[in-house]
């Protein structure tokens, strides 16, 4: 529910609202902007009677908010959210470019590419330390001892790290390493670790679960913020269907659904969304031109002896010439 408070209210007469509809048992969200006083009512709204608050004298409207996700929603918040991390803003209108391995496998490998990523012009370094591998026998990461290479690549480049936390057992450590903490598709209904992640002090990147809706990624996205974590990136990585060709059928119609459903920043990731490192850039450049806020890409300097995905990994080269042509779309649209 949104209560939209009329201009000449004053601070004072906000406070006095918002104290009544806490003491109703409810939480209450300012969600006001330059344009406009609003406040959005959080928790059971059966306990609020609608006409009740149309009698305050400062109050101009109240909406009852029709999707399930109310701070994701933007109904809620009209303008688009904008995250920024190291100085580095995303959201509003910037394309980020995250590059980076699919996971940290030594110091020489991860500050190599650490290096070719940010001459490319990449904003964040990905690499994972903790890997949820589909078999027990694949390579699961490094772990602390590849969080802790993350840090000295980010110390040779100045890239803020992005990286996975896979369990609320590790998350602390996941924290204190990274920028921005991602929970990866097999989690994104792991309501402990979003419980978790709600708390933390560092921005979440959420990634769509393979079967999971637009609505459950945002419910999700909505179970994080409920906890008080507002900087919450949605990631568009692929969705499981009949088809066999690619490894995931990238669904960058989410892209646009989610800018219509919410204020939320939504990045997309090629490499999981295909599987096939030479789908890769044609589907960048059109999840840029639909209108995504930034890509997240593997990238690995010998992707053909690489522990996992090289398949899907991008040459230094490669990535380079991709950042470029994505620059120039991101421009025109």
């Amino acid at each position: 529910m949104i209560v939209v408070l009329k201009r000449e209210t004053t601070k004072e007469e906000q406070r006095e609202l918002i104290e009544r509809i806490e003491s109703m048992g409810l939480r209450v969200k300012d969600a006001s902007s330059e344009k406009r006083c609003v406040l959005g009512i959080i928790g059971d709204e059966t306990k609020v009677d609608i006409t009740h608050l149309q009698a305050y004298r400062i109050v101009e409207k109240v909406i009852k908010v029709q999707n399930p996700f109310k701070l994701a929603s933007r109904a809620f918040q009209a303008e688009n959210s904008i995250i920024e991390v190291d100085g580095h803003k995303i959201g509003g209108g910037n394309l980020t470019i995250i590059g980076g391995p699919c996971s940290v496998e030594s110091e020489d490998q991860i500050i190599t590419i650490a290096k070719a990523v940010k001459k490319a012009g990449a904003h964040i370094l990905r690499g994972g330390a903790f890997k949820p591998r589909t078999s027990p026998y694949s390579f699961q990461g490094l772990g602390v001892e590849g969080l802790k290479l993350l840090r000295k690549a980010k110390q040779e480049t100045g890239l803020p790290i992005i990286t996975e936390a896979m369990s609320t057992e590790e998350f602390d450590v996941v924290e204190e390493y990274s920028d921005i903490i991602q929970i990866g598709a097999r989690n994104m209904q792991n309501f402990a670790l979003l419980k978790k992640a709600g708390k933390a002090s560092k921005p979440i990147c959420l990634k769509r679960g393979m079967s999971a809706t637009i609505e459950e990624l945002l419910m999700s996205a909505e179970r994080i913020m409920a906890e008080g974590n507002a900087d919450v990136i949605l990631c568009e990585r692929g969705i499981r269907t009949f088809e066999t060709y690619t490894r995931n059928t990238l669904d960058l119609a989410a892209v646009s659904a989610v800018k219509e459903l919410s204020h939320l920043p939504i990045i997309v990731d090629p490499s999981h969304g295909t599987g096939k490192w030479e789908m890769v850039e044609p589907m960048s450049k059109a999840a840029v031109a639909v209108g995504a806020d930034g890509l997240i890409i593997e990238v690995h300097n010998d992707p053909e002896r690489a522990l996992s995905d090289g398949q899907q990994s991008l040459k230094p080269a490669k990535f380079a010439h991709l950042v470029k042509t994505v620059g120039k779309i991101h421009a025109i649209v």
